[in-house]
């Protein structure tokens, strides 16, 4: 039986199990998948820790996307381009680390047919997810990208030192785009009736992206779609990284279907 997990700080409920059980049944894999709570002044000791249990991949959450970086033999080139990983796979006595946000992120896109080539996209927020998001973005050939906050907080002038291409904003000084992408957690459950920015704003775009996936139609996509936006939901992106991580852990591809069908097995049974 191998052993795979998620490490973060506090994990509360998760759908994480659900999902890569779901994988491992799928495939006949002989795997087990479990939450690691991990406190912050035990972070050194994570890659370690894996190697003594035996775990052979984790999924790695908030706070130590970054955190790990320098612990880690090999990062791949998404890893090093975002400056986080989320994927931590061992072998050999080596530890590999990956971005999986970075292709759910994109498969997202992808199954919302949401075109980014030649695009203004404005993103809304700075936290954990906006790199993964913005070096996404910026690899689609999106024509711009302007990351917008509430202040002119460090966060923000920290994401344009590592990412010169680029802008940044206040809510109250952008004015409009192609696609605004929520990555924020505004709009996600038990706060299902907030929306990150209003029906005013939204109205200037042509296409909306919410990386919250609980509920699936937050707010921010119900205005958006009112007004005839083209929107994605974030349940896509978190399976999409999901399976990828296995594909890494596995050392194979899956049915390009997988997504699908994890898609609507949570959708019909776990969110509403």
């Amino acid at each position: 039986m191998k052993n795979y997990g998620l490490i973060g700080e506090k994990l509360g409920h998760s759908l994480s199990p659900i999902i890569h059980q779901y994988i491992f049944e799928r495939y006949g894999i002989k795997g087990y998948y479990s939450l690691y709570e991990v406190e912050k002044n035990n972070a050194e000791n994570i890659i370690e820790g894996m190697k003594i249990f035996g775990i052979e991949g984790v999924n790695i959450t908030i706070p130590y996307k970054e955190i790990l970086l320098d612990k880690i033999d090999f990062l791949s080139e998404e890893a090093e381009k975002i400056g986080a990983v989320n994927v931590i796979k061992i072998k050999d006595g080596k530890s590999y680390g990956y971005n999986s946000d970075y292709y759910g992120f994109i498969k997202l896109l992808e199954r919302g047919e949401i075109d980014i080539k030649n695009k203004k996209c404005v993103l809304l927020g700075t936290g954990g997810a906006a790199k993964s998001v913005i070096v996404a973005l910026h690899n689609l050939g999106a024509e711009s990208i302007t990351v917008v906050s509430r202040t002119l907080s460090s966060k923000l002038t920290n994401l344009l030192g590592k990412f010169p291409y680029i802008n940044i904003a206040i809510y109250e000084n952008f004015l409009e785009g192609d696609i605004l992408i929520n990555t924020t957690p505004v709009g996600m459950y038990p706060n299902i009736g907030a929306s990150p920015v209003t029906e005013e704003v939204i109205k200037r775009f042509k296409g909306a992206v919410d990386i919250v996936y609980n509920p699936l139609k937050t707010e921010f996509l119900k205005l958006a779609e009112k007004n005839g936006l083209q929107c994605a939901d974030g349940l896509y992106m978190l399976v999409e990284q999901a399976v990828k991580a296995q594909e890494i852990w596995q050392e194979r591809e899956f049915d390009d279907s997988l997504g699908e069908e994890l898609y609507n097995y949570l959708a019909d049974n776990f969110i509403g």
